[in-house]
């Protein structure tokens, strides 16, 4: 779908881009100098002309997950073991925030907001009261990164997508993936937004199982908005990929809010592809908020 003429227009407003990692996210580095440092993810801002971003950083509590080596990727596979689970640290909560307020300091005309993204918040929501609870942060990510990978005896790990491919039918994994999000949506009320619905389309194998078709896992992805429309929170409007079935099947299935969000681990993906998704998001009745980083509702 092209562009409305009105995002054509260099100048009209980009929306907040409400999904960003910085070097305070395990797997984006933590070396001072790596390309996702917040000062320079901010100043990238500033460059384009994006009015606002949120740093939703990772807050995974999974103990540990199975993994491979290679299945991360970039900074984030050093952290998988020798025992082949990936062992993370703890999220220092203090020194991102004292980051953030060097960030608002040294760019005043950008709007910088405070967010996390929870991974598995179904799984851990008990553990996360005592972050949470403290107030300090203006956008809650919710984001499923695992799955059940089940072992005999009964005995469970959980593992990415990525690895479940290897050891499971491709069309099963993605089912099994859309069947966890409304047991997500129902089991935690922490999250606000529901965060890349197509996360395990990201590594779907197509060299084996051909072009990923959206069509084929339809009900699925509809089932997943029908139950986070009906708690009335926001669907990410993740443009890593962008889907004009996505908007469309979220405004049928009765969803009323938009996030929009790269997902970008470095300065330079952030906001990409923001004026395409606008496009797709007003072409189905959504409409901007009266702040950037306002939801987009219908």
């Amino acid at each position: 779908m092209a562009p409305s003429a009105a995002h054509d227009d260099r100048r009209t407003p980009l929306p907040a881009d409400a999904h960003v990692h910085s070097e305070w996210s395990w797997d984006s580095g933590s070396d001072p100098d790596a390309p996702g440092r917040m000062d320079r993810t901010c100043a990238q801002a500033v460059r384009i002309g994006l009015p606002a971003l949120v740093f939703t950083e990772h807050v995974d509590l999974d103990p540990s997950w199975r993994a491979e080596r290679g299945d991360l990727g970039g900074h984030a596979d050093r952290y998988v073991g020798g025992d082949g689970y990936v062992h993370v640290p703890s999220f220092d909560l203090e020194g991102y925030l004292e980051n953030i307020e060097r960030c608002r300091t040294r760019f005043p005309e950008l709007t910088i907001l405070t967010g996390i993204e929870y991974g598995q918040p179904h799984l851990h929501d008990d553990l996360a009261a005592g972050l949470l609870s403290r107030g300090r942060f203006d956008r809650v990510n919710g984001s499923l990164h695992t799955l059940p990978f089940p072992e005999g005896g009964g005995s469970e790990d959980r593992t990415e997508p990525t690895t479940l491919y290897r050891h499971r039918s491709p069309a099963d994994v993605m089912d099994s993936y859309l069947a966890e999000i409304p047991r997500m949506v129902e089991g935690s009320e922490t999250f606000e937004v529901l965060t890349h619905i197509d996360y395990a389309v990201r590594s779907w194998p197509a060299e084996i199982a051909g072009p990923f078709d959206p069509r084929a896992f339809e009900e699925g992805f509809r089932s997943v908005m029908r139950s986070l429309a009906a708690t009335g929170r926001a669907l990410e409007m993740n443009t890593r990929r962008l889907w004009p079935w996505m908007p469309q099947w979220w405004a049928e299935e009765g969803g009323r809010a938009v996030a929009f969000g790269s997902d970008a681990h470095v300065p330079e993906g952030i906001a990409g592809g923001f004026r395409e998704a606008a496009a797709m998001l007003e072409h189905v009745g959504f409409r901007p908020g009266d702040r950037p980083w306002d939801m987009w509702r219908r």
